[in-house]
């Protein structure tokens, strides 16, 4: 066992989660500059227009005072930050419980929705992107690159409203939203009930993520096909699968998995629309509401937990690097 390699996989790890530390930092200070100047007003969000005109000067400093909008910004964002590592993060003025209760259910459910349309769209994508890179030209190659660009083009919310009215409207075949069926118990409701409601929503996102990583893979399996180990094996009368199987596979594999982590940030972007198309109650439709309604607590947590998100997946992918080819290792140890 070369003791060095890992020590340096250890390394580089470290350091990684430093700089994603330091990342979260930098989003949470910027996430409060820019809540702390939108025009929303949270007191005037929180007990509507009839409050206000009903409400004494005095109520209303006490409000200001109970939000903390009577300290300078410097102070709020320390408070903030105190609470936020021990686990407080305020309360949510939209749907009048702890932030953290809130993400912690939309978050589950719109984590159930991302890692399903994660997985499908890299796994077709990557096939889909192999089979054209490998019958370059021909009519199966036009067939996926021509779905890949339609699809890239198509926007994500266009696409929702589309399924919808296919789906839920003209055959009415699937569920028109929400996760769960209107005026069910919660623990009457099925796995199948929750699997129906998740089909649409999963498969919006499915479909726009399957883009850009076939058109990416293709490209990758194109120049790989063109190296000489490759030329030299077809000269030696392998077959296509058997120079996939061998040769081509294990360099395409690194490619495709930094772009699979790395389409996260994107999943998460489209999750939004998405929910917000088919009312799903996830994380997304959450960040939307506490736009409207100035909720900034609720915005400040959505926006670290999503940043923690994504750079978790950025880091999975960069130590998955040295799991797959020994090279990277190497040069971490030397490096």
């Amino acid at each position: 066992m070369n003791v060095g390699i890992y020590f340096g996989v250890l390394t580089y790890a470290g350091k990684s989660i430093i700089k994603v530390i330091l990342l979260l930092i930098a989003v949470s200070i910027v996430s409060f500059i820019l809540v702390s100047a939108s025009p929303v007003d949270p007191v005037r969000a929180y007990i509507g227009e009839v409050g206000m005109a009903n409400m004494s000067a005095e109520s209303l400093a006490r409000l200001e005072a109970y939000f903390g909008l009577d300290t300078p910004p410097v102070e709020r964002y320390l408070n903030w930050v105190t609470g936020f590592i021990r686990g407080d993060m305020g309360s949510s003025l939209v749907y009048r419980q702890p932030v953290a209760d809130v993400i912690g259910v939309k978050f589950m459910n719109s984590l159930i929705l991302m890692i399903t349309a994660w997985v499908f769209s890299g796994i077709f994508g990557f096939i889909l992107g192999i089979m054209a890179g490998l019958y370059r030209g021909r009519w199966i190659d036009k067939l996926i690159k021509g779905y890949s660009l339609l699809l890239a083009s198509t926007p994500t919310f266009w696409l929702a409203l589309v399924l919808l009215m296919i789906f839920s409207v003209w055959l009415p075949i699937l569920p028109i939203g929400l996760s769960v069926p209107i005026g069910v118990k919660a623990a009457e409701v099925t796995i199948f009930d929750s699997i129906k409601h998740l089909i649409l929503p999963a498969l919006t996102l499915s479909v726009v993520g399957v883009a850009n990583i076939t058109l990416h893979t293709r490209e990758k399996m194109i120049d790989i096909m063109a190296e000489d180990y490759i030329l030299f094996a077809k000269s030696r009368g392998e077959s296509r699968f058997a120079i996939l199987r061998h040769h081509a596979l294990r360099n395409i594999m690194l490619p495709a998995i930094t772009l699979q982590f790395a389409s996260i940030s994107e999943i998460f972007g489209g999750s939004v629309l998405v929910e917000q198309v088919f009312s799903y109650p996830g994380l997304g439709q959450a960040a939307v509401s506490a736009g409207l309604g100035g909720d900034a607590p609720l915005l400040l947590g959505i926006a670290v937990i999503s940043a923690a998100l994504v750079f978790t997946g950025n880091l999975i992918a960069n130590l998955l690097y040295g799991i797959i080819d020994p090279r990277i290792r190497r040069g971490s140890v030397h490096g």
